[in-house]
């Protein structure tokens, strides 16, 4: 599954401190050989060169939340 600009998805990836976090797609990128990988934006920061077995679609709960919390913290 690919995704595009604006998309929320999972991180999963024990080595980042985002790990299982959700975050929104801000920039795809192709590399030379074909392979897609992106740049996720998080609250607390970003991660890039993400590839995409590493990424999940966010569930509808997952943005819901995101979004109460948003409005908890103004």
């Amino acid at each position: 599954m690919s995704f595009d600009e604006d998309d929320r998805v999972v991180l999963h990836d024990k080595h980042s401190e985002f790990d299982g976090e959700t975050g929104t797609i801000t920039q795809t990128m192709e590399s030379m050989f074909g392979d897609t990988t992106y740049t996720i934006s998080f609250e607390d920061g970003q991660e890039a060169g993400v590839p995409e077995d590493a990424l999940e679609e966010a569930a509808d709960e997952d943005v819901v939340e995101d979004e109460e919390a948003d409005a908890d913290d103004a």
